[in-house]
């Protein structure tokens, strides 16, 4: 059956002619927007997301870069009349659509729209905890102290305690967790503060609106009910809808699993040490006990003192690699013993005061997971060391399908919907785009087909898979029976774009590969004067890159380097994409991670990317070993399976950094030639948007002479 266009009879027409009458060349889309025109992927995918309002069910859509995947889905979303969340992977997305789109589109389509913006607990000041920290005045430097009485004056004025608010506020500050809660040491409705929560106000504002932005850890601690006493905005919501949704099943993985801690040790005794001073001087041993919990947090971080930091130990035995079982378990059972004698300690304070009763759950609940870590690993599951700057214990599932994927079956359907639909009866123009010719007023069946219909789950991003069945994405989200829709870049990628794998370069597990990359990049920084972003695979690359260019590039004051690490994120992009320092120069920009994707530069200030070799998986890394095994033993080559589809996906999303317009023009260069001479490399060149292929160096170089000297024209 198709998209389930006479499934609703007249009620799908109306719901059909309403989206086809925005997007239409006259519509109120062109009406609000002068740089609008209408795109034929952007309304295929508006009208499947239409049908599966209508229908119900899960549909996934690939967008490619220039569709205009937002308003595609808002549209049909805001006249369906129903209960909307939108979930993002980022906050500077979700600030987007909250701040910008929805309140673009809603004024075009004169809709009574009320819309509200909920993000984790972390970003809200907790005025309790705001106010204990000043009470304990235990704080690292003086410019913390300077910060808190910021943030108290701040806390006076603003309404919704949204930290982003607050200008000056790093979030890596060590102030932030000191005035913000977490879910354990939340004291919920028996909080003094309560009434003047933020966090429980602006869940409160979440249930009363018609569309809500969230993100997806909010979405998945709704779902798991790990956030016990919070709104439940799920069960009351008709319409889900996921963009960015590439990241959805890393972020559930994470989210879902358990982890234990020496930074939880830490927590524990700070915050003893607080409540005993507060309400329970001479009340029990709190010093002690907080020395210990410190002693213990040493040790377990004492035990991986030969390792590296920011490395990740498999655990599939008894203890994690490398370290003595016998000494392990004997450290396990001193922790144990520890937060047992804890547990007993404040159990008697517990009927005295919220703030106790809180804190012997936080030990119980420790005390649980160090049970889990104690018992056999479950099956599908996988358990690990991350050695960083403290140590976590970490166990998680490999992936979210038994989790997500029973939740978007078509039968499910709202048990009860408290919803109230937007009024459909307002104006639009119809199809056609005659002025002053409007369709008739959109009756209600249309609203009525979409409230008797099943929840509707939409699943979307630029890149989610290198084949047309997406399994990339739908089948550790558990998303194998969902509706598919691919629908690709309006852009010229062979006139707009093209494309280099340098023939004599050293493979990259060659010493010398970072050094011809970066002598590469100097040449095309060199005539571009900057405008260029480097993509590596690991930090080691990034480190060693950054520094050769800055070598290279010491005779052209007029390109600046920078490099991930040095400032935020935010400030790097800010600065790369803003004009540069210097009067007839330019930026180069060099980073890893989460700059593969996310990074929108349009127009001239970016007409280079360069990756320096396939983004493969790290074989080493515990949960890629496990993946890897569980597709062994069924039977499938972990390497086409897991490997290439990962580095597909990987290796997409930064090659899109590149055209974000119709009118930018660039080179994309990727130093591997694995991707020109192996077979596998063919799979991954069939994943990249169809740029023009550069034969050489001296013809890539010559093209980015012509590139500039046509942009500086007259």
């Amino acid at each position: 059956m198709g998209w389930g266009r006479s499934l609703m009879g007249d009620a799908a027409s109306a719901l059909h002619q309403a989206v086809l009458g925005v997007f239409a060349p006259q519509g109120p889309l062109a009406k609000v927007d002068t740089h609008f025109s209408p795109r034929e992927g952007q309304t295929a995918m508006a009208m499947a997301v239409a049908d599966t309002l209508l229908s119900g069910g899960a549909l996934v859509v690939e967008a490619g870069t220039g569709v205009g995947k937002t308003f595609a889905y808002l549209v049909p979303a805001l006249l369906s009349g129903e209960r909307v969340v939108i979930s993002t992977a980022t906050k500077t997305l979700q600030d987007q659509l909250f701040s910008r789109d929805l309140p673009a589109l809603i004024q075009a389509l004169s809709l009574p729209t009320k819309r509200a913006l909920l993000k984790g607990r972390a970003n809200y000041l907790c005025l309790y905890r705001m106010g204990l920290a000043k009470e304990e005045g235990l704080f690292p430097d003086r410019y913390v102290v300077h910060l808190l009485s910021k943030v108290e004056k701040w806390a006076k004025l603003t309404v919704t305690g949204d930290l982003s608010e607050l200008e000056g506020l790093d979030e890596r500050s060590a102030l932030i967790p000191m005035i913000t809660s977490t879910k354990e040491n939340c004291l919920g409705s028996d909080c003094p503060q309560f009434k003047s929560c933020h966090v429980a106000l602006a869940r409160r504002e979440a249930m009363a609106a018609d569309v809500v932005v969230i993100n997806h850890h909010l979405f998945f601690a709704d779902l798991s009910m790990k956030e016990s006493g919070m709104a439940e905005l799920l069960p009351n919501t008709k319409v889900v809808i996921f963009d960015e949704a590439h990241q959805l099943n890393e972020t559930g993985v994470n989210f879902l699993g358990e982890q234990l801690s020496s930074s939880q040790l830490i927590d524990l005794a700070r915050d003893l040490l607080a409540l005993g001073a507060a309400s329970a001087k001479g009340m029990g041993p709190w010093q002690a006990l907080a020395a210990r919990l410190e002693i213990m947090s040493k040790t377990l971080r004492g035990l991986f003192a030969k390792n590296e930091r920011s490395q990740k130990l498999s655990w599939i035995g008894a203890a994690p690699l490398g370290l003595d079982e016998q000494l392990w378990q004997d450290t396990m059972r001193e922790m144990g013993q520890l937060l047992q004698e804890l547990q007993d300690a404040v159990e008697v304070l517990v009927p005295t005061a919220p703030d106790w009763e809180r804190y012997w759950q936080r030990v119980q609940d420790m005390q649980s997971r160090m049970a889990l870590f104690e018992s056999p690993l479950e099956p599908g599951s996988v358990r690990f060391a991350d050695v960083a700057g403290s140590v976590r214990l970490i166990q998680a599932p490999l992936d979210i399908a038994k989790t997500l994927g029973p939740k978007v079956q078509p039968h499910e359907t709202l048990a009860s919907s408290t919803s109230t639909p937007f009024a459909l009866n307002e104006q639009v123009l119809d199809p056609q785009g005659q002025e002053g010719q409007r369709l008739k007023e959109l009756e209600s069946p249309a609203a009525s087909a979409v409230q008797d219909s099943p929840k509707a789950w939409i699943f979307t991003s630029a890149t989610l898979g290198a084949d047309p069945s997406l399994a990339w994405f739908t089948q550790p989200c558990g998303l194998t029976h969902a509706r598919v829709l691919q629908v690709k870049s309006p852009f010229n990628y062979a006139k707009q774009a093209a494309l280099l794998v340098p023939k004599n370069m050293v493979l990259p597990s060659d010493p010398q590969h970072s050094e011809q990359v970066s002598e590469l990049a100097a040449k095309v920084v060199g005539i571009l004067g900057g405008k260029t972003l480097i993509l590596t695979t690991t930090l080691r690359a990034l480190k060693d890159i950054s520094q050769r260019l800055k070598d290279l590039l010491k005779d052209r004051p007029e390109i600046e380097v920078l490099a991930q690490g040095e400032s935020s994120k935010v400030e790097l992009m800010q600065r790369f994409r803003g004009p540069s320092a210097h009067a007839e120069g330019g930026f180069v920009l060099v980073a890893s991670a989460s700059f593969w994707e996310g990074f929108d530069v349009p127009g001239d200030a970016l007409q280079a990317v360069i990756i320096d070799k396939l983004p493969f998986p790290p074989p080493n890394d515990p949960m890629v070993q496990a993946r890897s095994k569980r597709l062994e033993s069924e039977g499938k080559s972990a390497f086409n399976s897991y490997f290439l589809a990962e580095a597909g996906v990987s290796l997409k999303q930064g090659a899109g950094r590149l055209i974000r317009r119709e009118s930018d023009k660039g080179v994309l260069v990727v130093c591997d030639t694995r991707l020109s001479t192996t077979g596998y490399g063919k799979r991954l060149m069939a994943a990249l948007p169809p740029m023009a292929r550069v034969s050489d160096e001296l013809a890539l170089l010559e093209g980015l002479k012509r590139l500039t000297k046509s942009a500086t024209s007259p």
